[in-house]
């Protein structure tokens, strides 16, 4: 018997029965028809030939490693392009510190923190409340003269109620979120700010806050992290109850 050459396999006819066993040694290993080439092969022509319900797996194959390489690729840049944000917002925040120490007295000190930290970290607006012996909130004019309403004295509690007017009872010692109409509390009547990062300052038994405003209701939100404006508001707390403390003021 002469053995012939014809890569062709014979044609045969199977039962449901043996149709079905293939079918499931093929599902659960797949490599069995990937890994064959004179089975590829035929898939192919029968495929080129119109055969229905024929699918090429390897192509599949190659789509769902496509499909993972494109989502890998994706996460790559977004965890690339978060570590960029976090190298120049440190990079902000360094810059800030640096100009609130140089400040060689209290009034320059706050015009710096409310005039000058605002655009080293990229927002419109800054406003600093310390908690008081008064009656409603108003400019500390003993305090900053020259910068109007930008630092601003608070009857005792104001701080805690305005942190919790988003409904958070216990909120902590930084704060970020979208806001509305009540943004004018801190920041006035005609201020444009959609959204606000809250500094609460413990300033050697009194307290106070540092309100940050950026008209861009994304600029701040709950979801994003604090460590950074935690480090600049220690930073702040120190510098500022030393100034306070000191002679000049008053």
């Amino acid at each position: 018997m002469t053995a012939s050459n014809d890569p062709t396999p014979p044609t045969l006819t199977l039962d449901s029965e043996e149709r079905e066993l293939i079918r499931s040694l093929v599902m659960a290993d797949p490599e069995l028809v990937l890994s064959d080439d004179l089975v590829m092969r035929t898939l192919l022509g029968a495929t080129a030939k119109g055969a229905r319900n024929i699918v090429d797996l390897r192509d599949k194959l190659v789509e769902r490693l496509e499909q993972r390489l494109d989502k890998l690729v994706h996460t790559n840049r977004s965890v690339i392009a978060a570590a960029y944000e976090n190298v120049a917002g440190t990079r902000q925040v360094h810059r800030a510190v640096l100009a609130l120490i140089d400040a060689p007295d209290l009034g320059e000190f706050l015009r710096r923190l409310t005039r000058e930290v605002p655009t080293m970290v990229g927002v419109e607006d800054a406003r600093l409340c310390l908690e008081a012996e008064v009656d409603d909130i108003r400019p500390a004019d003993s305090l900053a003269e020259g910068l109007g309403d930008r630092v601003l004295l608070a009857p005792e509690g104001t701080v805690g109620e305005y942190l919790m007017l988003e409904g958070d009872t216990a909120p902590g010692q930084v704060v970020l979120r979208p806001c509305g109409v009540e943004a004018e509390i801190i920041f006035g009547s005609l201020t444009r700010t959609r959204s606000e990062a809250l500094l609460r300052l413990d300033l050697a038994g009194s307290t106070g806050l540092l309100a940050f405003g950026a008209t861009d209701p994304d600029r701040f939100g709950p979801d994003q992290g604090i460590d950074l404006l935690t480090f600049f508001g220690g930073i702040v707390e120190r510098l500022l109850t030393q100034h306070l403390g000191a002679p000049d003021a008053g």
